[in-house]
């Protein structure tokens, strides 16, 4: 009796799932041969296995006939701007400020030396007219009403240039956020778009810095006046009292200004009040406080430290050269200082202006990465993106809270 593993087209016992060394090849009948065996509702052996390396998926070894699936590929998130649209990292956050800069030239730098110009102009205009009220100190007896005028200018001088580098801070924390933010989605911003895009909440912004102005004022009256009646009550024991309580101001201080971080760039993209951006920041910050103080901190010591190593030695050889080249005469010590002032004010402005742009695009980005992490915000990004295609347009992104993980649309 002749083998039944010899006759032609007959499957062998000894496999009884019809698959050796990954499917039986025999020939059928009429001589023809027979197509490899695979198992009903399974793929293919053949083909490119992305978890083994290997071409074919091939049976599993112990298992006759069962084939492994092939692994998943991994697909890295879109990036159409400056950054990748997922939860970002530090790196990410000034590496994608710096792109974002770097690509909008004129709508970030350029806004941002506009601005510092302006206050080193007041400044300088404000010295100049205070030089003349400071020659009093230089008098040998000077009057009662003349030591208070110049104490009075000096206060004027000190509260307006406060007031304007402030407001000046806050107005360009504010319009920077629409530039780096639309360089999220790849969309470029120039020098007058920016302001035409960024002038209706211009007031807004500006109400949130009152808002801001007045909290500080509150809380420093409160402090001095706790400070005043401790004085008054306790005498040489309010200091264990004023201390800690200066102390906790500060810590309370610190605390509340990283809660409203983002607020200038929800009310700038969001199109939300001064009130209601408060409490979008305070909402997006939360659980995230310590890594967003880290962020925060570590871009204003990077600022800080590079902008004392190049300006530094720039306002000393300025400082010396104008030193040597100025002619002593009879006037006021206060007014030979002011080609002096002007020089240092300029390079300070400008090196400031760089550093503060940074700084804000590091917010901006600060702002998209807590939103991406709380809201989905990615998912809406690459929508308005892929909205916008190629071509410049005037889209903000972030207009809307409703969509992503919350629940809402996408």
């Amino acid at each position: 009796m002749s083998d039944p593993d010899s006759q032609p087209g007959k499957r062998p016992d000894s496999d009884p799932s019809g698959a050796r060394s990954g499917g039986w090849t025999g020939a059928d009948g009429d001589g023809r041969t027979a197509s490899p065996w695979q198992p009903p509702g399974q793929p293919p052996a053949q083909g490119w296995n992305e978890q083994y390396g290997a071409r074919g998926d091939g049976p599993v070894s112990g298992s006759p006939g069962q084939y492994r699936p092939p692994a998943p590929m991994y697909r890295a998130p879109p990036k159409p701007g400056v950054i990748p649209l997922r939860p970002l990292g530090l790196g990410e956050i000034l590496d994608g400020a710096f792109q974002a800069c770097r690509r909008n030239p004129l709508a970030t730098f350029g806004i941002a030396i506009l601005l510092q110009a302006v206050v080193a102009v007041v400044v300088v205009l404000l010295f100049g007219n205070l030089a003349s009220s400071l020659a009093v100190f230089e008098a040998a007896d000077p009057g009662t009403e003349s030591m208070i005028g110049a104490l009075a200018g000096l206060g004027v001088f000190a509260s307006v240039s406060g007031i304007v580098s402030a407001v000046a801070l806050l107005l360009l924390q504010g319009i920077l956020v629409i530039p780096i933010a639309r360089s999220v989605i790849n969309q470029e911003t120039s020098f007058g778009q920016a302001w035409r895009l960024a002038g209706p909440r211009l007031l807004p912004l500006l109400g949130f810095g009152l808002l801001a102005f007045a909290a500080t004022v509150l809380g420093v009256v409160l402090i001095v006046g706790i400070s005043a009646l401790a004085i008054a009550g306790l005498g040489t024991y309010s200091a264990l009292l004023i201390v800690p309580l200066a102390l906790g101001a500060v810590v309370v201080l610190i605390w509340a200004s990283i809660k409203l971080v983002v607020a200038p760039a929800a009310l700038m993209l969001e199109g939300t009040g001064p009130w209601t951006s408060i409490k979008r920041s305070w909402v997006l910050t939360h659980g995230n406080w310590w890594r967003t103080f880290g962020i925060v901190l570590l871009t204003s010591v990077i600022v800080s430290v590079i902008s004392s190593v190049i300006a530094a030695p720039l306002t000393f050889a300025v400082t010396l050269v104008i030193g040597f080249g100025s002619n002593s005469s009879a006037a006021p010590d206060a007014l030979e200082s002011l080609p002096v002032l002007a020089a240092t004010q300029a390079i300070t402005a400008l090196f400031t202006a760089v550093g503060y742009a940074f700084q804000a695009g590091v917010t901006a980005l600060l702002y998209v990465d807590l939103r991406i992490r709380r809201e989905g915000f990615d998912v809406v990004l690459m929508r308005e993106h892929e909205n916008a295609g190629t071509t410049t347009t005037d889209v903000i992104p972030g207009g809307t809270t409703s969509f992503g993980h919350r629940g809402g649309s996408a």
